[in-house]
């Protein structure tokens, strides 16, 4: 009764104290969470397939009152609201169920890149202060040497989706037999939408990499710009093969087509596989970065399969060389093809280039998406209107991270005069589309004058013997840096120096021709396809000095 008497009150004034009071007593019947998208789809397609994995499908439902047994075993072990929940596995159903469980209890849900070595997960998990951490039994061996100096860790869980294999000891609570018991009935959790759900650390170029908290504002609000500017609908069928700890395939690709009632494919990025699994499922959309684009276009079961169904084509993470887009738009006659640019604090993705402009603007990242803003800004801070002028790409909207946790600092400097900063410089044309010249690292610096990586490589590209190149700085005792390319040539092909040499010198102008072209068998990549050029910069940093 006394209760009553107190909600009684808010209705008569309006204030922050009483708003927040009825947002929590009706917070299962009017809140917008990532945790709800299941039983919303699950009404409109109750016999849909959400999911295959490994030849077993779940509808809707299905899925669902998987990610709720999970979501209550976590309560079980005493996790609350904000707590971190840390999980190291490949594209497996223990990873999705334990995002989704995540998000329908207030935890914070942390994928770790696998392809970082033990003490970088370590410190990704102290730094956190993750309080579960649920390891897949492939993955393992990396992290057996540090898992004693992970001292906010409370529960580690064994996930058998790798390899099949059991936990060395009683260290850890088997997946499976942990959740399994557990009722499947929503959890009994206020979670709003402006809480945080998701911490990723970035990559980045500092020592140690930044954490960066998003909540279910930014991501339900980038689905939507997704969906709307991406052409997603509820027939589509998409194969998910790059890693979903990654935010580009989880969060522009996983989570919207569940939110729109799509049908997902979850596998590991191994091309065969990809182009099987477009066949067998009629696949109607594909993601993946330029390198993996590539892999598929020169792969020899490329035209073994039937395709026919990829109708959508998406690229992102990468600048796609000009001659490859032509090839894409050749070779999948009749699809559409679109450009996604973003930044993980962007929950991620910032600008599009849709279909209709994929040959007139070759090489934009096009415009702003639906809920965000987007402007070039030079070195004192000012918006740059102007066409062919480079400056910093810059974006406001509710897509845009919190924080970096324990960082003020770097998130002020990020988010300095109203917008977030990205750190790659861009240019606009005419018409106000934005290309992107390079990330501010890559620019190349020599002899005074500011080289486009990009724009050598472009070059590079136009001979057809070329499978991949990337462009870097490398230090010179008289030039500071000087232009240097890295090659792959197409399997069995034969290139020399000097006929890249040539081909710049047709092209560019005199001071951007590379002083050094190197040939090497494959260039080093990131998971998701980024080509590494630090690791690049690094090997061949005496290459002038010797």
């Amino acid at each position: 009764m006394a209760n009553n008497q107190n909600i009684e009150k808010c209705f008569n004034k309006i204030n922050r104290e009483n708003i927040e009071a009825l947002l929590n007593r009706y917070n299962k019947i009017n809140r917008w969470i990532i945790g709800d998208i299941f039983k919303r789809s699950g009404y409109r397609y109750p016999d849909k397939i959400a999911l295959s994995f490994r030849g077993t499908d779940f509808t809707y439902n299905q899925l669902d009152a998987e990610i709720n047994k999970v979501a209550n075993a976590l309560l079980d072990l005493g996790i609350k609201k904000y707590d971190r929940v840390a999980i190291l596995a490949h594209n497996t159903l223990h990873h999705v169920l334990t995002w989704f469980a995540c998000s329908k209890i207030g935890a914070i849900y942390l994928a770790i890149n696998y392809l970082l070595n033990g003490p970088e997960i370590e410190y990704c998990i102290n730094h956190s202060e993750s309080k579960i951490f649920i390891i897949e039994d492939e993955l393992y061996p990396q992290v057996k040497d540090v898992l004693s100096n992970m001292n906010s860790v409370e529960k580690f869980i064994w996930s058998n989706q790798g390899i099949g294999e059991r936990a060395p000891d009683d260290t850890f609570i088997d997946f499976d037999t942990w959740y399994k018991p557990f009722p499947e009935n929503e959890p009994d959790v206020i979670v709003r939408i402006e809480d945080p759900c998701q911490m990723t650390y970035t990559s980045g170029t500092e020592s140690k990499p930044k954490g960066v908290i998003i909540n279910h504002q930014a991501l339900i609000s980038q689905y939507i710009s997704m969906i709307i500017d991406g052409g997603f609908d509820n027939n589509d069928v998409c194969v998910n093969a790059l890693p979903i700890y990654h935010c580009a395939q989880r969060d522009a690709f996983l989570t919207p087509i569940f939110y729109i009632g799509g049908t997902n494919i979850l596998i590991r990025p191994d091309i065969e596989e990809i182009l099987s699994n477009i066949d067998k499922w009629k696949a109607t959309m594909f993601f993946a970065p330029p390198t993996v684009w590539i892999g598929i276009l020169r792969h020899p079961s490329f035209s073994k399969y039937n395709l026919s169904t990829l109708k959508k084509l998406y690229y992102g993470a990468a600048i796609m060389p000009t001659e490859i887009i032509k090839e894409l738009l050749e070779k999948f006659q009749g699809s559409k093809l679109y450009n996604a640019y973003g930044q993980t604090e962007l929950a991620p993705l910032h600008t599009i280039l849709k279909s209709e402009y994929a040959l007139t603007k070759l090489g934009s990242v096009g415009k702003g998406v639906l809920n965000m803003q987007t402007r070039l800004e030079d070195d004192s801070g000012n918006t740059i209107n102007e066409a062919g002028i480079i400056g910093e790409i810059t974006g406001k909207g509710p897509h845009t991270m919190i924080m970096y946790f324990k960082d003020f600092e770097k998130t002020e400097e990020a988010m300095r005069g109203g917008w977030f900063h990205s750190g790659d410089l861009g240019v606009l044309d005419e018409e106000g589309f934005i290309t992107v010249v390079d990330r501010k690292k890559d620019m190349v610096k020599t002899g005074g004058e500011n080289v486009s990586s990009r724009e050598v490589e472009e070059a590079i590209y136009l001979d057809k013997r070329v499978e991949e190149v990337a462009v870097v700085g490398v230090s010179h005792p008289k030039w500071v840096e000087a232009v240097t390319a890295i090659v792959v040539p197409r399997k069995g092909e034969k290139i020399t120096e000097d006929e890249i040499i040539e081909i710049c010198k047709k092209n560019l102008a005199p001071f951007k021709v590379p002083k050094k072209v190197i040939f090497i068998e494959a260039l080093p990549k990131s998971p998701t396809g980024k080509i590494l050029k630090r690791e690049l910069r690094d090997i061949y940093k005496d290459l002038f000095n010797s």
